[in-house]
This record gives C-alpha cells, sequence and structure tokens, in this order.
C-alpha cells in the first residue's frame, strides 16, 4: 500500500505549471508579516509611523541632494519639500469625550457598509544626517486598495501631495529619491484571489468586545496599550474602510481604553472638521493625535509628532513624523 508521501505526491497539490505557486511580488499584507517577522520584537506600530527614519546614508545623501536642487530652484517649489505644520486644536473649541461620542453614534444608527479596501493619504519624515546634510523632506503618498468578488484587489500607489496640488513630490518608492509629477503613478497592482481569516484581512466584527479581540490580534503583543491599540486601529484601517456599525463599536472600543485625552476640534488636512485625542509615546518621544468625525465617529487622520529635538537629523520638535488620512 503506498505511504503518505507517495499519495501527496500524486495528488500533486502545488503544480509547478501553476502560477499562483511561482515566485512573484509580495502583496502589501505579505510584506506586513514579513516586516513583523524581521524585526525581532520590535513592536509593529513603531516602524510604521517613523517608516522613513532608517534609510540608508547613500539615500539619504541621494534625498539631501534632491533637496538641495528644490530648496534653491526657487520660491515656488519650496512648499514641496517643507514638513507639514503640526495639527492646531481650534481656541475656545470644547474638547469631546470619546464616551459623549460613542453615545451619539451608538444613537444615530447610521447605514453606511462596510467595505474591504482603502483609500489613505499619508505623509512621511524623510531624514538625513553628516556633514552637508540638508532639512527633513515630506514624502507624500496616496493608496487606493480595491478588491473584488472573486478575491482578487488592485492597488495603486501615486505620489502626492493635496496641501500643494500640481507641485513637484519627491518619492523614494523605487529607492532612488527623486522628484516627479503630482499625480505619478508610482505602482499599478494587481494582485491573486485570496482569503484569510486571520486579521487585517479577516472581516472586522461589528461588537465592541469582539472588535477589541480582534485589534488585539493584529497587535500580536502581550499587553495592548493604547500607542499599540492605536497602531492596530491604523492596520485595520490600511485594509478596510468600515461601515457605520463598525465604526460606532470602533468609538466603543477607544472610549473604553481611557488612554485617549480629548483636546478639542481641528480641521484635518483634507479640511474636514474633527475631534483630536491624544496620547503620549514617552519611550520614543513622540506624541500621537487621533482625528474623529465629531458625527459619525469615523477615524479620518493620525498624526505622530516629535517632542523633543535631535539635531543630527535636523528634527526639531513638534515636527510632524507622519500622518495618515483616510478616505471613503
Amino acid at each position: 500500500m503506498p505511504d503518505e508521501l507517495t499519495l501527496l505526491r500524486r495528488v500533486n497539490p502545488v503544480p509547478a505549471s501553476d502560477l499562483r505557486y511561482q515566485d512573484g511580488p509580495l502583496d502589501h499584507e505579505a510584506e506586513r508579516r514579513l516586516r513583523h517577522l524581521v524585526r525581532s520584537g520590535t513592536p509593529a506600530r513603531r516602524t510604521r509611523h517613523v517608516r522613513r527614519w532608517a534609510w540608508s546614508l547613500t539615500a539619504a545623501g541621494a534625498v539631501a541632494a534632491v533637496a538641495a536642487t528644490l530648496l534653491l530652484s526657487g520660491p515656488a517649489t519650496t512648499p514641496a519639500v517643507a514638513a507639514p505644520r503640526p495639527l492646531t486644536v481650534r481656541a475656545g473649541s470644547s474638547p469631546l469625550p470619546l464616551r459623549e461620542l460613542a453615545d451619539r453614534v451608538a444613537a444615530a444608527h447610521g447605514s453606511l457598509p462596510l467595505r474591504q479596501g482603502t483609500h489613505v493619504q499619508t505623509w512621511s519624515l524623510g531624514l538625513s544626517s553628516g556633514p552637508g546634510s540638508r532639512p527633513p523632506i515630506t514624502l507624500p503618498e496616496e493608496r487606493v486598495v480595491r478588491w473584488r468578488a472573486d478575491g482578487s484587489h488592485t492597488e495603486l500607489v501615486v505620489a502626492t501631495d493635496p496641501r500643494h496640488p500640481g507641485r513637484p513630490v519627491i518619492t523614494d518608492a523605487d529607492g532612488a529619491p527623486r522628484t516627479v509629477e503630482d499625480g505619478h503613478v508610482l505602482s499599478r497592482k494587481t494582485y491573486w484571489p485570496s482569503w484569510s481569516d486571520a486579521p487585517p484581512q479577516a472581516q472586522p466584527p461589528h461588537t465592541a468586545a469582539a472588535l477589541h479581540a480582534y485589534l488585539a490580534e493584529i497587535d500580536t503583543t502581550t499587553t495592548m496599550k493604547t500607542l499599540e491599540l492605536v497602531g492596530a486601529v491604523s492596520e485595520l484601517l490600511d485594509n478596510w474602510t468600515l461601515g457605520s456599525r463598525e465604526e460606532a463599536a470602533l468609538v466603543r472600543v477607544l472610549a473604553d481604553a481611557k488612554g485617549l485625552r480629548p483636546v478639542g476640534a481641528v480641521t484635518d488636512r483634507l479640511g474636514r472638521p474633527g475631534q483630536a485625542y491624544v496620547y503620549d509615546d514617552a519611550a520614543h518621544a513622540g506624541r500621537g493625535m487621533l482625528i474623529l468625525d465629531p458625527v459619525t465617529g469615523a477615524v479620518l487622520g493620525l498624526e505622530s509628532t516629535a517632542t523633543r529635538a535631535d539635531r543630527e537629523y535636523g528634527l526639531k520638535a513638534g515636527e510632524v513624523l507622519s500622518y495618515r488620512a483616510w478616505m471613503r
């Protein structure tokens, strides 16, 4: 009687001729998991917030040269390399406690549907050090991920800065920092059908308790504190556009965490009104600000700023390290 190995070979479950099993580029979910494995215990959230810090000296030098070209080419191009200013709370505005917002959202009974995929704009800070280094440079991108009924999905990444439409944009997407035109397509990919029952690809639940467990599975640390919770929320929103029920559950999870301090009303980087909630990351000399829609509870943006200057990199206290703006 043939043994199990012989039977398996006959079945041939992974044929070499099947394109699904051949080598190819990783999708964004596989890249995220790979980064998590190679970080040797470094929290996943930290890399996301300052992902541009760990450049090689060669790449940093190239960016410094690009910055020099733009900074010296005239006042019209200067805004393209300037770091975003930190968001400021509107003077005289009243902070909205998260529990009050959660009650408001739950009572509204919105009807927006849950959708797999995301539309997000990001700003991250590129830093260089050493002789002749230039000021920090902002690297803005926009990413749109759409899933199809058959489980396949597309990903479009564009270099764009909505603060200065039509101005040149600096990118390092291909490992060679350079300037491109606003709206330049950095990548356009289509991925094979895939399914997973693990967060963040698994469908998020719409009750607070179940969603908290879902976020804890994304984070994978032993204790999910405020920093880790916000990082898991960011990972969730990079994969899903939440519906009304999921948004209500998420606001309740954030309110129950008790680690976010309401500070008042802000206008986010896309001109949308929001309520700001801040938290400290003392271990990394940073501060985070989560911006929520005061009506629907939707997470509009996440800003990370430095609370301490770093002379080696020309980083000033209060400078924006990264920003993410999610859209429907």
